[in-house]
């Protein structure tokens, strides 16, 4: 599933794309179930001549916001992506989606597991407002983090991946930022200490903007991995230190990193480095 920093990079690559202020003259539905709330006709009718002001990131979600008011939330899921067409183009049976512009380019939907969700909706806080703060939000500092995890007592790795507790993180980063911290993702997320939770906060930045800087993470070759709206591949797998490399060195210690099961999530760890 993308994560943050998948998500933010496609959000960029629209914005350069020279979308906002773009009008969408048609719509077309080629799986109902991915529009949310809305029966498909009533979708294409009320999208129609809609005028792009805007494009951002919540949590995971892309959102569209309108010049007329109202917001298009898109939620790619496990193998959602968008990308842009020229209208000649052959349709994919997986474009899902095509959002049709009046200078010819479409944007579509792809979706080989069909699990992605698009939202219209008058207030996006109708979408998003029982998500948790954005980690790379300047007020998400260390105290912060402290206070939230205090007030629970859980597993730490299912508490970070939980998105009313953090938005944006998936398995990626956490277990990154983990291994960064040196901190063992069974833990219980009350019995951390001061100086444990500084260095959590910090690796959860530090492998996040490495993620963005490395324009997201791109695992395997093939069409449901990530790829961003012209295509192209992320290059942040290059910089994993933990994260699905099973039985190699640890790039700290030399220990074999070991896959472990935490709170049913495949988990990557350095035994040595991240001791429970």
């Amino acid at each position: 599933m993308p994560e943050l920093p998948e998500v933010q990079t496609i959000v960029n690559d629209l914005k350069s794309a020279d979308l906002i202020g773009a009008t969408i003259t048609r719509a077309r539905i080629f799986w109902p179930r991915i529009i949310s709330g809305l029966e498909p006709h009533l979708f294409c009718k009320r999208i129609k001549n809609r005028i792009l002001a805007n494009v951002w990131r919540r949590a995971k979600y892309i959102i569209f916001d309108f010049s007329q008011g109202g917001h298009l939330l898109i939620h790619l899921r496990m193998s959602g992506r968008l990308h842009l067409a020229e209208s000649n183009q052959n349709r994919s049976k997986h474009d899902h989606v095509i959002l049709n512009f009046e200078d010819q380019r479409q944007l579509r939907f792809h979706d080989t597991r069909k699990f992605g969700r698009f939202y219209l909706v008058d207030n996006f806080e109708a979408v998003v407002g029982h998500l948790g703060p954005e980690p790379l939000d300047p007020a998400f500092n260390a105290n912060f983090l402290t206070e939230r995890l205090r007030s629970r007592k859980r597993l730490l790795k299912p508490l970070l991946l939980d998105q009313t507790f953090i938005a944006g993180l998936g398995n990626i980063y956490v277990d990154e930022a983990l291994w960064e911290a040196g901190i063992h993702p069974r833990r219980i997320s009350n019995s951390l200490l001061k100086p444990e939770i500084k260095a959590l906060h910090k690796a959860i930045t530090k492998v996040l903007k490495r993620g963005l800087k490395n324009f997201g993470t791109t695992l395997g070759n093939g069409k449901p991995n990530f790829h961003s709206i012209r295509l192209s591949r992320g290059y942040n797998q290059n910089e994993l230190m933990v994260f699905r490399r099973s039985n190699l060195p640890c790039p700290r210690c030399n220990t074999t990193i070991e896959r472990i099961l935490v709170g049913q999530r495949g988990t990557h760890i350095c035994p040595a480095c991240q001791k429970i």
